[in-house]
């Protein structure tokens, strides 16, 4: 499944909170977080990769160096197939609904089948849902202080050896955060 993604330098587009368009040309980065803000896994693809194609490969990934319960992803990740995926594994996909489900014009055609309702979190998904906000942090502490915003080098390979130090560091950051007497 990883050899099918597309590893190949180009445009990335992306909203941001005000809802301009930011783009820039490079790579992106993938991680699949632990409680503790820990890394466990990482894949990098082109900049343009949606990350909803890039979840099935990584919770397999994952899963082969783990055992876990959950899966907790946003709305982007809102997908049948993943969902069935994760359930595969033996884990629980905790995945807000996106806004798309149960928004399009209802058909004046006779209905054969009855409409699915629109998912909604139970109280537990969306208590557990809450520790997500870790794999934003995660992303945020490795561009801002691990060197992740400004990388000046060529090649995917080249790329991802850079951006794994700033992993691995971080990684050790947040062991011996755990790890202090707090």
């Amino acid at each position: 499944m990883l050899n099918e993604l597309p590893r190949a330098c180009d445009i990335g587009t992306k909203t941001n909170s005000q809802g301009h368009e930011q783009h820039w040309r490079g790579y992106k980065l993938h991680l699949d977080v632990a409680d503790g803000q820990v890394p466990i896994s990482a894949v990098l693809t082109g900049a343009s990769t949606h990350d909803s194609q890039v979840a099935i490969p990584l919770m397999t990934l994952t899963s082969e160096r783990v055992v876990y319960l959950y899966e907790l992803m946003d709305s982007a990740y809102d997908a049948d197939a993943i969902q069935a995926h994760s359930r595969s594994l033996n884990h629980v996909p905790i995945i807000a609904p996106h806004p798309r489900r149960g928004t399009k014009k209802p058909s004046r055609l006779p209905k054969v089948f009855p409409p699915r309702p629109t998912p909604q979190l139970t109280w537990a998904e969306q208590e557990r849902y809450k520790t997500r906000t870790m794999s934003e942090r995660v992303n945020a502490r490795l561009k801002d202080e691990f060197g992740a915003s400004h990388i000046r080098v060529r090649g995917a390979a080249k790329v991802m050896a850079h951006l794994m130090f700033g992993v691995l560091a971080l990684t050790v950051d947040q062991w011996l955060r755990m790890s202090a007497p707090g």
